[in-house]
């Protein structure tokens, strides 16, 4: 008898979960949070993977009754994008094997994320949500941020989409109307503004996946981000810590009590905290697998990821409590310091001859239009290093950075400069036998000609200064 197991929206990390399953004799069932993916997530959909396909039309009854047809071993989330839908399914679908029903809303928005932290008692960063920009000047003026250091961000944003820091003593205003009322890249719009005090400190994401309440460490890494103008969030490093690193003794407990918090019960977990001088502090939590190349350079790190770990309870009911490291890895994220026309894209040639060297991408090259790198969508490319001696990553993590420090880009023209900057994300490949990695998500372009479009990396990232090496 055939198995199934039903992903909503497998697409960017989600893609992976038809092999994945496949391998185990399960075939996955396909469902569409919506008929017409947003731009970034388009490239990674292939619906010639599936012999079932399914696209909600606004009946959650109509398609529950339809997918029960299939008696799922699971309805899980392949993405961000599918994390409502899937919460709002799994009880009609596969009772008792999802999460807390009633903190749905906290596994996905960010306010009331930080609303259940501070029901369960948890230490939180101080921040506010609101649509009225009336209403948040007087927050601030009530809490006594008002001209300190901020976060501005939308409270359903992903992918660092615009997060902008609001530096002490500047007004954070202006920012309100870059988000409010604006589109995300999960295909819905910004109703509100969340406003938080700036957390200082080292940045780290914790992998988890959970069984019955019980959370188990997928992995730990360190997060290094470059600051640019106001905008934040400009990846630079990942790289992995081994489980018995005093920051993860530090971090774990947090992180399972938020867990706990925001009511993930059954299956990944994918937290983002950073360590402060008063103790770690939840940046935010989300109810799916780690995006983009995440799932490739963990398991080069680590032997296993949220894909495997997931088809492993699934199908054969197996857990695993921690993981171990078996090798160094870092993801380095090359970015562009202005828009303009590329230059110099052939200095990066040498990278593929680094003793370290795993895998790389680049979604353009010399005489390309690229665009300024302010978030995931809009970095360059990355090369993944990767060896068992550390001291040799951080050698050639560093080469990588002085190619980086060497890129030449020449201004645009105005008709030009308008493509460059508004990037709307389809397609793409990687140089590696094993990356799954969608392309960098910017227009790629040549002046004058028809511009293709290109899908970025999800997530893989402290956040420095330009150009300043982390300290490993």
């Amino acid at each position: 008898m055939q198995r199934y197991a039903v992903v909503v929206d497998p697409v960017g990390t989600g893609q992976e979960y038809p092999a994945a399953f496949g391998d185990a004799g399960v075939e996955v069932v396909a469902v569409l949070s919506l008929a017409e993916l947003p731009g970034p997530y388009r490239a990674s959909w292939h619906p010639e993977n599936f012999r079932h396909i399914h696209t909600f039309d606004g009946s959650l009854t109509a398609l529950a009754e339809t997918l029960r047809g299939y008696q799922p071993l699971c309805l899980i989330p392949g993405a961000e994008m599918g994390v409502e839908l899937a919460d709002a399914l799994v009880e009609l679908v596969v009772p008792g094997t999802g999460h807390v029903p009633a903190l749905a809303a906290a596994r996905r928005d960010k306010w009331a994320m930080a609303q259940a932290m501070k029901a369960a008692g948890l230490p939180h960063l101080r921040q506010t949500c609101s649509a009225d920009p009336d209403e948040i000047d007087q927050w601030l003026r009530d809490t006594g941020l008002r001209g300190s250091r901020l976060v501005v961000k939308p409270p359903k944003s992903s992918g660092t989409d615009n997060v902008h820091i609001v530096p002490e003593g500047t007004d954070w205003r202006p920012l309100f109307g870059q988000i409010c009322g604006q589109p995300n890249p999960a295909g819905g719009r910004n109703e509100a503004v969340l406003v938080e005090e700036f957390a200082e400190g080292t940045e780290y994401l914790i992998d988890s996946y959970s069984a019955g309440g019980s959370h188990r460490l997928v992995d730990v890494c360190r997060y290094t981000k470059q600051r640019r103008g106001d905008r934040i969030g400009i990846y630079d490093l990942v790289d992995f810590v081994p489980p018995e690193h005093p920051d993860v003794a530090v971090l774990w407990p947090y992180t399972r009590s938020v867990l706990d918090a925001v009511g993930i019960r059954n299956g990944c977990g994918h937290t983002e905290v950073i360590i402060t001088a008063d103790g770690p502090r939840l940046i935010e939590v989300a109810a799916r697998p780690a995006g983009g190349g995440h799932q490739m350079i963990t398991r080069l790190a680590t032997g296993t990821n949220h894909i495997l770990r997931t088809v492993a309870h699934r199908v054969q009911g197996q857990l695993i409590d921690s993981y171990q490291l078996i090798q160094h890895v870092g993801a380095v994220f090359i970015s562009a310091p202005a828009a303009g026309i590329w230059r110099n894209a052939e200095i990066f040639a040498e990278v593929d001859s680094l003793p370290t060297y795993h895998s790389k991408f680049f979604a353009g090259g010399t005489g390309d239009v690229v665009p300024a790198s302010e978030d995931i969508y809009t970095y360059l490319g990355w090369v993944v290093i990767a060896s068992t001696d550390e001291q040799a990553v951080v050698a050639d993590y560093r080469r990588i950075k002085e190619l980086e420090r060497q890129i030449r880009i020449d201004p645009l023209e105005p008709a030009a400069r308008t493509a460059a900057d508004e990037p709307a994300p389809k397609g793409g490949t990687a140089d590696s036998a094993s990356a799954k990695v969608p392309s960098a998500a910017w227009p790629r372009q040549r002046p004058g000609t028809p511009t293709e479009r290109h899908q970025a990396p999800r997530n893989l990232p402290r956040i420095v200064e330009d150009n300043r090496l982390p300290s490993w």
